[in-house]
């Protein structure tokens, strides 16, 4: 994984217990560094199981910062500290109907609906099949079946549950895909992984009441390519 040092591969020895201490100490950190601001997004990242959304040989790295490898082509978990980085800038709250771009491990997804609640709405899309079989069974296997999986190209977004409130796009794009755009709704929020020259920048984007955007540039991240007709 280019930018990346993969830890080795082996064998999980690690418990629910020690899994739980580690979890309850990265979202700690997290907090302490500025990453998580909303309550409901704190707890959202204590209640799900990192390490349930992980292949088996990278599963004891479930709380380390790096990227670990999935199933399917070029596909990752980021690292513990994107999805706050991500969700906290889109201000992500209860009743929001939200958007993933990027199933990944199915990982995001479960935060992503802990914080929304009941009351809100959770649509992930993966455009590589192998990926999106590996997101499905975890998801289904700790008892989020309230979600909405589909295999297809998320840079055309998901017209039939349009619009949203909240879009992700966790793939670097040269430009936000025109269809997201149109699928948000009038004050809501994408955020995304711009290309600009070799640099990476997460871009914050706004539409307005009058169905204008606003930006703001948050920081540089390094993420893979985003697939399919807005391909880079």
């Amino acid at each position: 994984m280019r930018g990346w040092i993969l830890p080795p591969a082996r064998e999980p020895v690690k418990t629910r217990d020690e899994f739980q201490r580690e979890r309850a100490a990265k979202v700690e950190e997290l907090a302490r560094l500025g990453y998580i601001k909303s309550e409901r997004i704190r707890r959202a990242l204590l209640t799900v199981c990192r390490e349930d959304f992980i292949p088996g040989p990278y599963r004891d790295y479930a709380y380390c910062e790096v990227p670990l490898p999935l199933p399917g082509e070029r596909s990752t978990i980021s690292c513990p500290h994107s999805y706050p980085l991500f969700y906290d800038p889109l201000g992500l709250d209860a009743g929001q109907r939200f958007l993933e771009v990027g199933l990944g491990s199915g990982y995001g997804t479960a935060v992503a609906r802990e914080v929304v609640g009941a009351g809100g709405l959770v649509v992930a899309i993966e455009i590589d099949p192998v990926t999106y079989e590996f997101a499905r069974a975890n998801l289904a296997r700790v008892g989020y079946d309230d979600v909405v999986l589909v295999n297809d190209d998320g840079g055309l977004g998901y017209p039939p549950l349009q619009p949203f409130d909240s879009i992700s796009i966790t793939a670097a794009c040269k430009a936000v895909p025109a269809p997201l755009i149109d699928q948000l709704s009038p004050g809501g929020k994408l955020i995304a992984p711009v290309i600009a020259g070799q640099r990476q920048i997460l871009v914050l984007t706004e539409k307005t009441a009058t169905g204008g955007v606003r930006t703001e540039e948050i920081c540089d991240v390094l993420y893979v390519p985003l697939r399919g007709k807005y391909v880079v």
